[in-house]
């Protein structure tokens, strides 16, 4: 579907509709709720439309509706817990990959353009509500670095890789004055690059904290794999056969022991659940990259929170 020119009065979410557009055949959620962001964003921006206004906002609004409709069974588009875990492990993607390039000095435009994207990703997650402390300081991070790294390419600078370097010898996290950071324009950013499935077991905190290299989602199971092998006892039954004696047959577990007793759990308010729900979605998510650790730490999470009403969060 071509959509109208973009009137510049709507400058300010011609980026979200770019983005959209590079991912309509690459991760079409992402596409979906980039187009859903800049809709909310335009209808705020005035109450009386222009003509061009309303020709634009309309058709972003008939491709949504469409989209929906064809997309019915993709739960990251009709659920907004799996769209939200679905679209904070793609910008974490993003944000990883680009900080990898930057920390071993790879520098170019693909580099810019992943910081760039993550952090218009980070936007289009304020869709769900406010960001977390570490979603909004890799957000933060994400914007600065995309027009600090794009600023010394333009003009033949060699990049600082990492946080700026602060006078007193300390990594300093805040952005420069926004005269001496420019935005890169739609124009002239290079397509989104391809960039291996990792997720880590924890989100990076602060720019301070990055780690310089990708943490390894199979660490878990490597360091398993190197444990001693467990003692070998001979079974005292071979072939499973054991003779019947009713005085040692088991008691048949009561209901309230066998699926839990409800009287000794807390009373969990439905944000407490909703909480809940997502940490098992995160889970599921962390799965589809094979991402192990992330899945037992939300898991983890979830059922500590059930059992005592506390987010460990």
């Amino acid at each position: 579907m071509s959509f109208p020119e973009c009137p510049p009065s709507l400058k300010s979410i011609q980026h979200y509709l770019k983005t959209a557009a590079e991912h309509d055949n690459r991760d079409p959620v992402v596409a979906y709720w980039c187009r859903l962001h800049a809709l909310q964003t335009g209808l705020k921006i005035t109450n009386k439309k222009t003509r061009e206004e309303s020709a634009l906002l309309i058709a972003m609004m008939d491709w949504l509706e469409e989209a929906k409709k064809v997309n019915k069974d993709n739960e990251a588009i009709t659920n907004e817990v799996a769209a939200q875990a679905h679209l904070e492990n793609y910008a974490l993607k993003l944000f990883l990959y680009a900080d990898k390039q930057d920390r071993e000095q790879n520098y170019g435009k693909n580099i810019v353009k992943a910081f760039y994207t993550a952090g218009m990703i980070y936007d289009v997650l304020t869709t769900f509500g406010d960001l977390t402390d570490e979603a909004a300081q890799n957000r933060k991070y994400a914007k600065w670095k995309a027009a600090y790294i794009h600023n010394c390419l333009k003009t033949g600078e060699t990049p600082v890789p990492g946080p700026m370097q602060s006078e007193d010898g300390g990594e300093n996290s805040e952005e420069p004055a926004s005269d001496s950071q420019p935005t890169p324009g739609p124009t002239d950013m290079p397509t989104v690059p391809s960039f291996p499935s990792v997720t880590p077991s924890t989100p990076p905190v602060a720019p301070s904290s990055f780690n310089n290299s990708l943490p390894d989602p199979n660490a878990a199971m490597k360091a398993a794999s190197q444990l001693p092998p467990v003692p070998y006892t001979p079974d005292p039954n071979p072939g499973g056969f054991v003779p019947y004696d009713p005085t040692q047959q088991p008691t048949p577990p009561q209901p309230s022991t066998f699926y839990g007793d409800n009287s000794t759990l807390p009373q969990l308010t439905p944000d407490q659940i909703g909480k809940a729900q997502k940490y098992c979605k995160w889970a599921s998510s962390a799965l589809n990259y094979d991402d192990i650790k992330t899945a037992i730490g939300n898991l983890k999470n979830a059922l500590e929170l059930l059992q005592t009403g506390r987010d460990p969060a």
